[in-house]
């Protein structure tokens, strides 16, 4: 009888302590709405909770790399998943590329405007104000912007009219009320809105591909194995799908 409740006490205590578990996700600002979805119903299958911190790709890798104590990063480019490698504060053999995104231009609903996307089209005068986007030193989708805009020759001549903001959904709730006229966001987050219009999408050609590497920390719990698998699953790439995410090949 003593070990059959020595027994018990055990399998309530190991409950106890799986129902506590909390993994800290943190995650490119694009992702707020497909990975809340997915967390939660990650949450309801396995009991573990899921915590996210949804900033710039720029800022979230500056605060891991003094110490903050996350458990995945999933960045919206390359650039600072490299960073965080290089300074070997990532799991290297768990780093994958989970997603693709496109870049649009964006205008506040009802506001849309004729756009060609190719060199000599006079961008600066389709539109007057402000172009909104992330910084475009530091923020991913402020440097595609860039590089989209530089390649298309309009740079030289918009660049004093852009506003940097600290990440896309920044950019992007700007252009919602208008206080810009036009931005520069992922295709993902313009379907997550109904009070802009989507004006037309940059060709490939003229950007880096945007691409989501995800990888663990190097401090990351063993539980963050299952989580990151999950993130690869049908049901998971389903609700990215949702939302207007590509898969990318090679995941």
């Amino acid at each position: 009888m003593k070990k059959l409740l020595i027994f018990a006490f055990g399998l309530f205590l190991s409950a106890v302590s799986f129902a506590d578990e909390k993994l800290t996700v943190f995650a490119a600002a694009s992702l707020t709405n497909a990975l809340s979805e997915i967390s939660t119903k990650y949450e309801k299958e396995t009991g573990i909770k899921i915590a996210h911190s949804f900033a710039a790709s720029s800022v979230l890798a500056k605060q891991i790399e003094n110490g903050a104590p996350a458990d995945l990063f999933i960045s919206a480019d390359l650039k600072w998943m490299n960073y965080l490698q290089e300074k070997s504060l990532v799991n290297k053999s768990s780093r994958k590329n989970l997603l693709a995104n496109t870049l649009v231009l964006i205008a506040p609903k009802g506001r849309s405007f004729d756009v060609k996307f190719e060199e000599g089209f006079a961008f600066v005068k389709a539109f007057d104000g402000r172009l909104c986007t992330g910084d475009i030193e530091s923020v991913p989708v402020g440097i595609y912007a860039k590089e989209a805009l530089t390649n298309l020759g309009w740079w030289k001549d918009i660049k004093s009219r852009i506003v940097g903001t600290q990440d896309v959904r920044g950019a992007l709730a700007f252009v919602e009320r208008a206080e810009c006229n036009v931005g520069i966001v992922y295709e993902t987050d313009a379907k997550v809105s109904s009070k802009v219009d989507l004006v037309g999408t940059f060709p490939e050609s003229t950007h880096s591909p945007v691409l989501y590497p995800v990888a663990m920390t190097v401090n990351s719990k063993e539980s963050a194995k299952a989580y990151l698998s999950y993130l690869q699953s049908d049901e998971a790439m389903n609700i990215f799908k949702k939302y207007g995410f590509n898969i990318h090949p090679k995941q």
